[in-house]
């Protein structure tokens, strides 16, 4: 495979990977249609900026971890599972606030940054980055890596965001927004399938 098919079939990849649903699609989705799209900008950086520097991290030693203790990765599933189930959780439960209630809060940029870390679907498309496109974990292909991923990440993370904030339209009635969220919840939960059957 010559340079250009590499960047190429590594870019695809980075798309796939990024544009296909999963929880921080799917918190986005859910945070545009409740708090609109200037209020969740914070977490789509904090989304596109954590998962690079994850990649990052991880391609140039975590991954030695992994292979030096397997246990690890499979206690971090599980712990990355849990709180996505909680944050399922406060999701599906998240009521239309009171017309004199204060107004709820998106992620800020540091929560989202760090939700990356017990991202379940994260680690598992940084890992199979790595290991397909910077398999001796090189500083270079670790870079490319998540050079690729930088490129495509703000993009589709914020076409998720713009389609929140399209179904906000629709989400004027609170029994609407109720019946969304709990979707959106559920669409969540779903979302940990693919890690478990990989």
């Amino acid at each position: 495979m010559d340079d250009f098919d590499l960047l190429l079939a590594l870019g695809a990849f980075a798309l796939v990977a990024s544009i296909t649903p999963g929880p921080n699609n799917l918190m986005l989705m859910a945070s545009a249609a409740n708090f609109g799209l200037r209020r969740s900008l914070p977490h789509i950086l904090g989304v596109a900026l954590g998962f690079v520097a994850m990649i990052v991290l991880v391609g140039l030693g975590a991954m030695r971890a992994f292979e030096a203790w397997p246990g690890l990765r499979v206690a971090l599933t599980w712990v990355g599972t849990a709180y996505l189930v909680w944050l399922a959780w406060k999701i599906a439960r998240a009521a239309p606030p009171a017309p004199d209630a204060a107004p709820g809060r998106p992620m800020t940029f540091w929560q989202a940054a760090a939700f990356q870390w017990v991202n379940p679907k994260g680690w598992t498309m940084s890992l199979a980055a790595l290991t397909l496109y910077a398999p001796g974990q090189e500083i270079a292909g670790v870079l490319l890596v998540a050079a690729a991923f930088a490129a495509v990440s703000l993009p589709a993370t914020g076409l998720w965001t713009v389609l929140g904030t399209r179904i906000r339209r629709v989400l004027t009635r609170p029994e609407r927004l109720r019946l969304f969220n709990r979707t959106m919840a559920v669409l969540l939960l779903g979302s940990l399938v693919p890690v478990f059957l990989h």
